[in-house]
């Protein structure tokens, strides 16, 4: 019966005499059977017809409800009708309230004003003390100035209040309600009320606040906005207190900053779209509906100065991640960055983005590359022409060094690390940033008469690059864009570590290879110490067993773990050009040196560099750093000779030179860019015109390269070249191979090898020169032609 009485029934039921009939009917069907007046009410929803009666129902419901703190049957009702994914059923309930409001307000019949009665009920039964807003009177001298009348919202009660918050929201902003004077006094008492520090606590003012931005009608006499005022004082000031007693990160003192920001940049688009996703509703707000709040917010409360005063006061949001949510104090200092606020009030916030990068962690958050881009740009760039020393501060060399402290040393990587591997990359995509752009800013800066301070290079040489681009690579899924934005910046900067044979090299070292090598890992490849590798190195002229057990076990060992090694490997490379020293030794040190290349390039080749230095040399102490090998790339050859002579060595060799003729073209690049400057001196007295001097430059740079790479060719041509000592002794060794081959037969395995290994060796000589005289020729057809051979 119920049924077909709805399925028949109007679309409004208050329109009409026969539509009111119908409801009392189906009203009173529900009071003989109470038991089925929720059913009804389901089937009044599903057919969205006499909306009227299903409000009648719940009313009837909610008085047979024994009274708790919770949250009423009508309120969940209502605010799932209005705020549920059927548009359907919400442009439905929203006419019902659009046209019951049409009709006399007096009407107390009216199952929309017993609603709207009953609403305000619930409303004023959880408010601390029912009140006026008017200010303290002269007669109640004993209280604070400042101080509300009546004390704070009760924890049992903030729930449901935040619930009633989001109702009225959605009846005035969805379904069109216009609330009495009474409503939107007792609606201002709620909002400005006092909820203790609690996570609901919390979300009940940041509620409080978006609704008095969405609906600020319901401010409407100079009493009312002088406690709004001292409402939005006070949350300036607890702000703090909640965040460490509530336990949450996101507050609402972020957004606080972020509506003034916002306000003072005129950005009133982005105020709606923050309020309308802090209520979970989208409703429409009039840009000219917020020009009071934006008058309170800029001069009475947060000027700019204050704002960025007290931005720079807000703690930094620990572990922070993609997984927390929300308005953080990174999105406020965000936007104070690219208003240039900090610089134009000279206030230093680089302590504070510092701590913000340690205290970072895996899924990267998506607001700290846009952070640190922007942060770069304000050190750079002056907020004005007029003030060119307007700028911030860049970080420390000393506190980018802390950052890496455990990675830099001899000691094993795996030990306890103070910062995460997160905070450890985006401090490199930093470093790498800032002089990416102090390069491409130099002519501006210079024209500004301003030279912002370069990173050292003895601080990038204790930055572990490669490392942390290989850690990076293993978690890509949860540093976002963050591993390419490293690796275009390699590119440029550090083409030597971008090399494709490195990569190639990598690829083998991670795959299923090397899971079968850690299935053989044993407990005594773990215990071998540096100093017992320095011992069987000591022991190498007598006995090689030792050396080549502890070598074999160390190859078992992952890149990582391979770097305390490094040290003790490398000087004592000198002792393997020794006669006798069997060539399985020198190819596992070779592939020991092709791991340690894959985490610490840079570093391994300045080490290799110094051991591999003629005896001459080594006993004058004459140690070559990396900013040496970058200027002069072909003391690389000036080895000792019979490096020359051992191929797995000389592999290694190879592998350097080609490094480092790179490290020296980005080197040059660099440098003439830093130099731009100089450019401009010449220019005034030159009758040229002023694009002479910076082409010269040019040319002596390429110039320069292509007398690097025809010098490298001319001397790996000198080294095929067989000495007097080699000439005679390669008659007498083919004389005793065809007599030793027509007695024995074939060739043996050892000699096979030999042959293979110095083939192998002359055909990555032949490689690298035609490389060089590719580049050679790519810079100047004629330099090739001075370079004749057959």
């Amino acid at each position: 019966v119920c049924r077909g009485l709805i399925k028949n029934g109007e679309r409004q039921d208050e329109e009409s005499v026969g539509g009111r009939r119908r409801t009392e009917a189906l009203r009173h069907l529900c009071k003989m059977n109470p038991s089925q007046a929720l059913r009804v009410r389901g089937m009044v929803v599903e057919e969205c017809h006499l909306p009227g009666l299903g409000v009648a129902l719940t009313l009837d419901h909610t008085k047979n409800e024994s009274s708790d703190d919770g949250v009423s049957d009508l309120v969940c009702f209502v605010s799932g009708l209005l705020l549920g994914t059927n548009a359907k059923v919400r442009t439905w309930f929203g006419t019902f309230i659009r046209n019951g409001q049409q009709r006399k307000k007096d009407n107390i019949s009216s199952v929309l004003w017993q609603m709207r009665r009953q609403l305000l009920l619930e409303l004023m039964g959880i408010l601390p003390t029912v009140r006026s807003t008017h200010i303290v009177e002269e007669a109640d001298v004993d209280m604070e100035p400042n101080v509300s009348v009546y004390s704070g919202l009760k924890e049992e009660h903030v729930v449901k209040a935040s619930a009633l918050l989001r109702l009225y929201c959605a009846l005035m902003g969805i379904a069109g309600l216009k609330p009495t004077d009474e409503e939107a006094e007792q609606l201002l008492q709620l909002m400005t009320s006092r909820p203790p520090a609690t996570p609901a606590g919390v979300r009940f003012v940041s509620l409080s606040f978006c609704m008095l931005l969405a609906f600020s009608t319901l401010v409407s006499t100079p009493e009312q906005e002088q406690l709004m005022v001292m409402w939005l004082s006070w949350m300036i000031k607890e702000e703090a207190y909640f965040e460490s007693i509530s336990g949450v990160s996101a507050s609402f003192g972020e957004m606080l900053l972020l509506v003034a920001m916002y306000f003072h940049s005129n950005q009133l688009s982005a105020i709606i779209d923050l309020v309308c996703s802090t209520l979970g509703m989208k409703i429409v707000i009039k840009p000219s509906s917020l020009s009071r709040m934006k008058t309170i917010f800029t001069q009475e409360i947060f000027t700019e100065q204050v704002v960025t005063a007290h931005a720079v006061r807000v703690p930094v949001t620990g572990n922070l991640s993609a997984n927390i949510t929300g308005f953080l104090p990174i999105h406020c200092i965000y936007q104070l960055l690219r208003s240039r606020s900090f610089t134009k009030h000279k206030v230093s916030i680089k302590d504070w983005i510092y701590r913000q990068l340690c205290e970072t962690t895996t899924p990267l958050h998506p607001q700290l590359l846009p952070l640190i881009d922007v942060y770069i740009n304000s050190i750079l760039t002056p907020a004005s022409k007029s003030n060119p020393e307007a700028t911030n501060q860049p970080v420390t060399e000393q506190e980018i060094l802390n950052v890496f402290q455990g990675l830099t040393g001899g000691e094993n990587t795996r030990l306890a690390q103070r910062y995460s591997i997160t905070t450890q990359l985006l401090v490199l995509y930093y470093v790498l940033s800032y002089e990416e752009a102090l390069l491409a800013n130099t002519k501006t800066l210079a024209a500004m008469q301003r030279k912002p301070k370069s990173y050292s290079s003895a601080l990038m040489d204790q930055i572990p690059i490669k490392y942390l681009i290989r850690q990076a690579q293993g978690l890509q899924q949860e540093l976002g864009g963050l591993h390419s934005a490293l690796l275009r910046l390699l590119a440029t900067n550090y083409p030597h570590l971008c090399i494709v044979e490195d990569w190639i090299c990598e690829e083998q070292i991670t795959g299923t290879d090397a899971l079968l090598r850690r299935m053989l890992l044993t407990n005594m490849a773990k215990n071998h110490s540096p100093k017992q590798l320095q011992e069987a190195f000591s022991m190498l002229p007598g006995n090689h067993t030792q050396l080549m057990q502890i070598l074999e076990h160390l190859t078992l060992l992952s890149a990582g773990e391979l770097i305390p090694y490094a040290e003790v490997l490398t000087s004592n490379m000198s002792c393997l050009l020794n006669a006798g020293v069997p060539r399985r030794i020198l190819q596992t040190v070779n592939k020991l040196w092709m791991v340690l290349n894959t985490v610490m390039p840079r570093r391994l080749w300045v080490m290799t560099v110094n051991a591999l230095q003629p005896s001459v040399k080594i006993v004058r102490q004459q140690k070559y750093t990396q900013n040496d090998l970058m200027i002069d790339p072909l003391i690389v050859l000036r080895c000792d000779q019979r490096v020359h002579r051992s191929p797995p060595l000389m592999d290694i060799t190879l592998h350097m030179l080609n490094g480092y003729l790179l490290a020296s073209k980005a080197y040059l690049n660099a440098h003439l860019k830093e130099t731009a400057e100089q450019d401009n001196r010449p220019s005034q007295n030159n009758a040229m015109g002023p694009e002479t001097p910076e082409v010269t430059r040019e040319e002596l740079k390429n110039a320069l390269l292509a007398a690097q790479d025809s010098a490298a060719v001319q001397i790996l041509l000198e080294i095929c070249l067989p000495t007097e000592e080699e000439k005679a002794q390669s008659s007498s060794n083919y004389s005793l191979l065809k007599s030793v081959q027509s007695t024995t037969g074939p060739k043996s395995s050892d000699l096979e090898e030999e042959e293979d290994s110095l083939l192998c060796n002359l055909r990555e000589v032949q490689c690298l020169i035609c490389c060089l005289l590719h580049q050679m020729y790519i810079a100047d057809p004629n330099i090739v032609k001075l370079v004749h051979f057959q």
